[in-house]
């Protein structure tokens, strides 16, 4: 299989030659841009560096997927917030917030011929060129719950639901509009799935309030693009995953702080599990035996692909993140020879 068509397979669980190996999130460390020369936070914004940082997800480390979005911050900059872009050492950050009440929002004209969301779409339309059908492209379209916090401020947003939550509905019905827009540009463009991360996290809201305000949400999202949709929350995801399975997304990719075989008996059939290997202590630290340990762990468990639970730290060694792929790929054929 060509590590395209073992992923897309995977996402829809069924059977793949080898285990697949992906990175819904950022997988960009500083020594993969030394290795490339293309660095931060030109990559942010800049379509040919972009891609060429985000290839070595595949050129270098042999992960099935190149996904070339890095940061979570691309939208709200085209929206018009103020962006410190940063350094090749660390992830970008929004500079106070844009709006006060849902009539505020209005989505520019130009949305998605502004820099930091062009380049992401151009960025694509190379790596296509480059590679057509031989790798699993991931586009990244941030969701209405996380674009809120950006837009809005953490917690003037947050207070809402208690406060006024139909402003929160409101909210959420006019920035879904931006979240499909950016992910239906980004499927023209050349992406095979979408990552929509919507950080609904359990260390801040309820899996009631995943129930009752964003579902129904994701449900239209679904309804809206006709392509493989993984969904990314951090943070322990227990609690909300009944709700998460009914949103018709293909996938889920979730943190460490998820049992494995809990969230796979959880979910059943009704959606694909992308993860967890664990970022702070696992892979920055560099244990390369726990590597060994938590990806045989993930596939016993029944994972339909194995990755890192969320962006990785970018001053980490990217060795750890090569490891995953000969973990899994040393367990797959290990289980293949035993049954020979």
């Amino acid at each position: 299989m060509t590590p395209r068509t073992r992923f897309l397979r995977a996402l829809k669980r069924e059977p793949t030659d080898t285990v697949a190996v992906g990175n819904p999130t950022s997988i960009i460390t500083t020594d993969l841009m030394e290795q490339t020369g293309s660095y931060f936070p030109e990559a942010h914004t800049d379509a040919d560096t972009m891609a060429q940082l985000a290839a070595a997800g595949y050129e270098i480390l042999g992960y099935d997927t190149i996904a070339p979005y890095f940061s979570v911050q691309q939208e709200a900059a085209a929206f018009g917030c103020r962006v410190n872009w940063e350094d090749k050492e660390h992830m970008p950050t929004v500079r106070g917030h844009l709006f006060e009440t849902p009539d505020d929002i209005s989505i520019p004209e130009d949305y998605l011929t502004r820099p930091p969301t062009r380049a992401v779409l151009d960025a694509l339309r190379i790596l296509k060129r480059r590679y057509d059908d031989e790798v699993a492209l991931i586009g990244k379209a941030m969701g209405p719950w996380t674009l809120a916090y950006h837009l809005f401020g953490l917690e003037p947003f947050l207070i809402r639901i208690i406060d006024a939550p139909d402003e929160v509905h409101a909210i959420l019905e006019r920035l879904m509009k931006a979240t499909v827009m950016f992910a239906q540009a980004q499927i023209e463009a050349g992406a095979d799935c979408i990552t929509l991360p919507d950080h609904l996290t359990g260390d801040l809201c309820s899996a009631a309030t995943y129930r009752d305000f964003l579902l129904p949400i994701h449900q239209q999202i679904r309804a809206q693009l006709d392509i493989p949709i993984i969904l990314h929350i951090c943070g322990a995801t227990l609690d909300r995953l009944d709700y998460i399975a009914q949103t018709g997304f293909d996938a889920f990719h979730f943190d460490s702080k998820n049992d494995p075989y809990k969230t796979v008996e959880i979910a059943g059939d009704r959606i694909a599990l992308v993860g967890h290997i664990n970022n702070p202590e696992t892979l920055y630290k560099g244990k390369m035996e726990q590597i060994d340990r938590e990806v045989a762990d993930a596939i016993q468990a029944g994972v339909a692909v194995i990755a890192p639970e969320c962006a990785v730290p970018l001053n980490m060694d990217s060795k750890g993140l090569k490891r995953i792929v000969d973990a899994a790929r040393a367990y797959a054929k290990g289980v293949k020879d035993d049954g020979a």
